[in-house]
C-alpha cells in the first residue's frame, strides 16, 4: 500500500489571500509529493505576473506554477474544478464551455497532468436532468480529451448538493453511459458521507437512518462499481456544528444548499476529531481501499473559513495538519488491510479443518 502524499493546493489557503508559492512551498516542506491545482491558482498567478485572465494570461500562469512545482519537486496530478458544464439548456453557453475546455486541455499539458476533475453541476437554473443530454455533453468532453497528443482523462465527482446528480451512484451511471476509457470517477468521502449520512440542518448532525443508508450505499459500491474506473479519491471530513445550519446560523446562505455552505466553511482533513470531525470517512476509505482494492491516486482535501485568514502562517499550519492526517490515514488503512488478510487466512484454515 504505497500512496504518494498528495493534497489540493486550495486546502492550504485561499488563492486570493495566500500566494501559490507559499502554499506549494509549505506542501513540499511537510513531505507532500503531488498536488491538485485549481483554476483560481492559475488566474491569481497570472495576475501576479502582470497578465490578465485571458487564455494567453492563464497559460502564462500555468507555466509559472509548473516551474514552481518543478523547483520544489512537486508533481501536478489534477487540474480542477471544471464546473457548470453538463446539461446546460443554453447551447450557446455550452459552446462557451467547450472553448474553455480547449484552454483547460492546454493548461493541463503545461502543468504536466493528464487528469481534470468535473464536479456535478449545481446551477439552480438553466440546466436539465435529461440523461441523454448530460451523456452527450460528457461524451463530447471525453472525446476531446482522447484527441490530445497525450490523452487527458476526466474524473466526475458527485457533489452532495448537485442539482440533478448528487451521489456516487449518479456519477457511476453516467460513467457507464459515457463508456470511454478516459472518463471515470472522483470519489470524495465528504460528499458520500454528507449526502447519505450527515445532515447539517439536524441537531444530531446526521440523517435519522444514516447508518443504515451508508452501509447499504457502501455494500452497493462493492457490488456494482468497477474499481478500475475510480480515477482518484479525496479523503476529507467536516465539523460537527453546534447549531443546525438553518436561517440565522453564521454559515447560512440563502443562495447555497446547506451541505454546500457546510462544505465551504467547515471541511476538515481526515482524523481531525480535535477540530470537530465526525463523519464516518474511515468506513468509506476502508471500503474503497481495503475491500475494493483501490491502489490509485488519493489526494487530501479541506475547505475552511479559516483559509481566508491573511496571517502568513496559515499555509504552513494547514500543511502540517494535512501531513499528520495523511500519515494517520495510511497507518489505519494498512492496519485494516492486515486485519483483512489475517481474517481471510483464518477463514480458509477453518474451512479446511
Amino acid at each position: 500500500m504505497d500512496f504518494e502524499p498528495t493534497l489540493a493546493s486550495v486546502s492550504l489557503g485561499n488563492p486570493e489571500v495566500h500566494p501559490i508559492t507559499k502554499r506549494l512551498s509549505a506542501a513540499a516542506s511537510h513531505g507532500f509529493k503531488c498536488v491538485e491545482i485549481v483554476e483560481a491558482d492559475i488566474i491569481n498567478e497570472a495576475k501576479t505576473l502582470g497578465h490578465d485572465d485571458s487564455a494567453q494570461g492563464q497559460i502564462k500562469g500555468a507555466e509559472s506554477i509548473r516551474k514552481i512545482c518543478d523547483d520544489l519537486g512537486l508533481k501536478v496530478v489534477v487540474l480542477q474544478p471544471f464546473w457548470f458544464y453538463e446539461g446546460l439548456l443554453d447551447r450557446a453557453e455550452h459552446a462557451v464551455r467547450i472553448r474553455k475546455l480547449e484552454l483547460w486541455l492546454k493548461m493541463a499539458a503545461v502543468l504536466g497532468t493528464r487528469l481534470i476533475q468535473i464536479p456535478t453541476n449545481w446551477l439552480g437554473e438553466g440546466t436539465t436532468g435529461d440523461v441523454g443530454i448530460i451523456t452527450q455533453d460528457l461524451i463530447e468532453m471525453a472525446e476531446m480529451g482522447l484527441k490530445q497528443a497525450q490523452p487527458i482523462s476526466f474524473a466526475y465527482e458527485g457533489v452532495a448538493w448537485g442539482t440533478h446528480i448528487d451521489t456516487w451512484q449518479g456519477t457511476w451511471e453516467m460513467v457507464k453511459r459515457v463508456n470511454r476509457p478516459n472518463f471515470g470517477l472522483c470519489l470524495d468521502t465528504y460528499h458520500i458521507a454528507a449526502r447519505v449520512w450527515g445532515d447539517p440542518t439536524a441537531m444530531s448532525g446526521m440523517n435519522e437512518d444514516g447508518d443504515r443508508a451508508l452501509d447499504e450505499s457502501l455494500d452497493e459500491m462493492i457490488r456494482e462499481l468497477d474499481v478500475k474506473k475510480i480515477f482518484y479519491v479525496q479523503p476529507s471530513d467536516a465539523e460537527r456544528l453546534y447549531e443546525p445550519l438553518v436561517e440565522g446560523h453564521p454559515f447560512y446562505d440563502q443562495m447555497q444548499r446547506p451541505r454546500m455552505s457546510w462544505s465551504r466553511n467547515a471541511r476538515l482533513f481526515c482524523y481531525e476529531e480535535e477540530y470537530g470531525g465526525y463523519l464516518p470517512v474511515e468506513k468509506i476509505l476502508e471500503t474503497i481501499v481495503v475491500k475494493m482494492g483501490y491502489l490509485g491516486l488519493i489526494s487530501a482535501e479541506s475547505f475552511s473559513r479559516h483559509l481566508f485568514n491573511p496571517r502568513p502562517h496559515i499555509p504552513d499550519e494547514y500543511a502540517r495538519r494535512a501531513i499528520k492526517s495523511w500519515k494517520r490515514m495510511i497507518e489505519v488503512l494498512k492496519q485494516k488491510a492486515s486485519e483483512t488478510v489475517r481474517n481471510d487466512l483464518q477463514n480458509r484454515q477453518s474451512n479446511t479443518e
